[in-house]
């Protein structure tokens, strides 16, 4: 799967992220402070990450900040994105399931290395439902990306 990895600062739980990652098999892309020369602000890498998964050049991406709530808002600013907020396992379950979110937003703060690894076992293993209320509102939501 190939994976957009943003961040806005050089911490070791990303660094982490991309390492956990590429020994998973995937083929993962960089931005912002894991990428040098690229635009560090999370407004900008957590953009430039969610508009790969909105192009389609990218399967997912995992968006960070200090709380992830910065790179969570630009990232769900891209049309086709959704991107969930996860500091545990349950939540980027659901996030998968029940949303079909397509990326996934980190806090550099509060994620450590044994709880990135539960997280991202958890965000892999889940599958969107194909419930009927549940795509609808994942419908409703590609709606309003189109002003409507």
């Amino acid at each position: 799967m190939r994976i957009s990895v943003s961040s806005d600062m050089d911490e070791p739980v990303a660094r982490s992220l991309v390492a956990e990652l590429c020994s998973r098999g995937h083929e993962v892309r960089t931005h912002g402070a894991l990428r040098p020369g690229d635009d560090p602000r999370w407004a900008a890498c957590s953009e430039a990450a969610a508009r790969e998964v909105a192009a389609g050049t990218s399967d997912q991406a995992i968006v960070c900040c200090w709380t992830g709530t910065g790179a969570s808002i630009a990232a769900n600013k891209v049309p086709g994105v959704r991107a969930a907020l996860c500091t545990d396992a349950y939540t980027a379950d659901g996030a998968r399931r029940w949303n079909d979110a397509n990326v996934l937003a980190l806090s550099l703060r509060l994620t450590s290395e044994p709880l990135l690894k539960e997280i991202l076992d958890a965000w892999f293993a889940a599958q969107a439902s194909e419930d009927a209320d549940d795509r609808e509102n994942v419908a409703h939501v590609g709606r309003l990306d189109l002003g409507g």
